[in-house]
């Protein structure tokens, strides 16, 4: 588990599952989809059949939920794309509206690339998106990702042609943000300190 104050990611429990299920497959086209990949089918699914699969996704190491003050609004996942070569890429998934564009995505996605390379010995992290999804490209861009490729107009998507992206993130790239930003902290704790 790791938390940044209100938010936290964690292992998936059992006692998630239902409202998992409410947030990604109760619905055939929920709201979410709009923006993860939407050129992809979503089904809706049964409870009974999404529950039947519980032991691949209840502890699962490749999928962690996102929780905000105790309730889950989505989550954060990883895939091999070559695991010798340790090619991972990562995603995330906010699926309550409720919680978009309030910079919850952009915590998670900090703890889970931290996560990801306290736990392997990872070269690069990256995830892939599309052009119409304008909020994921500024996360990356906010965690220090730089965009590493632009396929142009390979999505297609309600009547228009759109990019794919693909945001990346060496592991020197990180320390040298996760070391500014405690130097970053550091300072302003001890401004705080000879301030009063």
């Amino acid at each position: 588990m790791y938390q940044d104050n209100e938010l936290q990611i964690r292992p998936i429990a059992e006692g998630d599952l239902f409202r998992l299920w409410e947030l990604s497959h109760k619905e055939e086209a929920p709201e979410w989809k709009k923006w993860d990949a939407p050129y992809y089918e979503h089904k809706r699914i049964p409870w009974e059949e999404y529950y039947g699969n519980r032991a691949e996704i209840v502890g699962c190491g490749n999928n962690w939920v996102i929780e905000v003050e105790g309730g889950v609004i989505g989550d954060v996942s990883y895939y091999w794309e070559h695991e010798p070569s340790l090619w991972l890429e990562m995603g995330i998934i906010i699926y309550d509206p409720a919680y978009w564009s309030s910079g919850y995505g952009t915590k998670a996605l900090r703890l889970w690339i931290g996560h990801l390379f306290n736990a392997y010995p990872l070269v690069r992290v990256g995830y892939t998106t599309w052009s119409g999804n304008e909020r994921m490209i500024r996360t990356g861009v906010k965690l220090g990702m730089t965009m590493e490729a632009r396929l142009r107009k390979c999505r297609y998507y309600d009547g228009q042609f759109y990019d794919s992206i693909r945001m990346g993130l060496l592991r020197e790239e990180w320390e040298a943000l996760e070391l500014k930003g405690s130097a970053v902290g550091a300072a302003e704790g001890l401004r705080t300190n000879l301030d009063k």
